[in-house]
């Protein structure tokens, strides 16, 4: 039978990243490619305590249906935290759960976005956001990202030739997959361009409190005075990713749509999932847990660099994070990325290929991205000297 897909569809791309993975069966290559949490950043023993108690004492909560807009608990422990911590919340947003940041995208494309319409991005970005436009119909359209953020009067041009920009989709604190953070002048700056162009900003921030170094600098949607900006994030990097718990906050009709769009996904996030995080919330101390998490990530991103530093030729540039899990590798001009990626996969190392993040699938980079959250301190070590031993084959000096 000859089976006929979806237009929508067409245009869409096995994930890079997922594709590596079929590779890493092999359990001597070592990965660069992931973006998964540090295995040790879990805290097992809690979470497994507390699991039991919820099934011997509210069993019947744990198994059965819920809301769509989530475990209230939940939301307003997680609405709290923002508003106090964070100065995120103005009167008429509202919070609701999601399952996992990537659907907090996907339903906002789903509501904001018609086919045909823009979403601009920085250039790179995060893949599962690209697809998630491309799904809906919208096309992902890109702006240069510098290494303070994309430059607002870029952003303004972009806008001022795409009419049918709905939103603009920005992870502005640690990057995936570049790890640069913009800064607050910038951020000043492009609410401002979006308020004045009537356009939504969609503020993805799942590494946020993963800083290690430096200073925070303020969301923008602790800066939303006008209702335009919609804020994701979960507990994905700082509690489990295997959840799939996350949320959203943002004007309470962008927020009554989302809803509506998630009953037609599935109904609601799972609810046992909701309860631990709530539990954990309140009966454990999450923000000494952050603390653990940042100082693990603090020692692996210096290793890292450390070592690129020591076994790169100079030529190849790379980014020095002050938090999140990802470096971002750019080599000569005129050097072949896609060969050099094959070049490390033949040294038993996986990164990922920079073209996998950009807005244009047909686009080219001499970039690829890192991770140093999942590996070995051992595997930093001698993935690096690998790459540095693939990049000297390859002449790269």
């Amino acid at each position: 039978m000859e089976y006929r897909f979806s237009d929508k569809l067409a245009s869409l791309k096995p994930s890079a990243i997922r594709e590596i993975f079929k590779s890493l069966s092999d359990p001597t290559v070592i990965s660069f490619a992931a973006g998964n949490p540090a295995a040790e950043s879990f805290p097992v023993g809690e979470l497994a305590r507390l699991s039991a108690d919820i099934f011997e004492k509210t069993p019947v909560t744990a198994l059965q249906y819920s809301l769509t807009e989530g475990y209230p608990p939940l939301r307003e422990a997680v609405a709290a935290r923002l508003r106090e911590k964070f100065a995120i919340g103005r009167a008429g947003d509202e919070t609701f759960i999601v399952s996992g940041g990537n659907q907090g995208i996907e339903l906002s494309a789903k509501v904001l976005c018609n086919e045909g319409d823009a979403v601009i991005c920085e250039e790179p970005s995060f893949i599962g956001a690209l697809n998630a436009f491309r799904s809906n119909g919208a096309r992902p359209v890109g702006v240069p990202l510098h290494s303070d953020g994309i430059d607002p009067d870029e952003l303004d041009a972009v806008l001022a030739r795409e009419p049918r920009a709905r939103m603009i989709y920005l992870i502005p604190t640690f990057q995936n997959p570049s790890g640069i953070t913009t800064s607050y002048e910038k951020r000043r700056k492009i609410y401002e361009i979006a308020l004045r162009r009537g356009v939504m900003i969609f503020e993805d921030n799942p590494y946020g409190e993963l800083r290690f170094a430096g200073e925070d600098i303020p969301t923008f949607k602790s800066m939303d005075t006008e209702g335009i900006v919609i804020y994701c994030s979960s507990f994905s990097k700082i509690l489990s990713a295997g959840m799939r718990v996350g949320y959203v906050t943002a004007p309470g009709p962008v927020v009554q749509k989302m809803v509506v769009a998630k009953q037609v996904e599935d109904v609601h996030t799972n609810i046992f999932f909701q309860m631990l995080c709530y539990r954990y919330m309140s009966e454990c101390d999450l923000d000494a847990h952050i603390e653990d998490i940042r100082a693990i990530y603090r020692r692996k991103c210096g290793l890292m660099l450390g070592c690129l530093e020591r076994e790169l030729p100079q030529s190849v540039e790379f980014t020095r994070p002050e938090g999140g899990l990802f470096v971002w590798c750019t080599l000569p001009e005129g050097c072949d990325m896609n060969a050099f990626v094959k070049k490390a996969l033949e040294k038993k190392v996986a990164v990922v290929p920079g073209t996998a993040f950009l807005c244009d699938p047909e686009g080219s980079t001499h970039s690829f991205r890192l991770n140093y959250s999942t590996p070995s301190d051992d595997d930093i070590r001698e993935g690096c000297a690998r790459l540095g031993a693939a990049a000297r084959e390859m002449g790269i000096r």
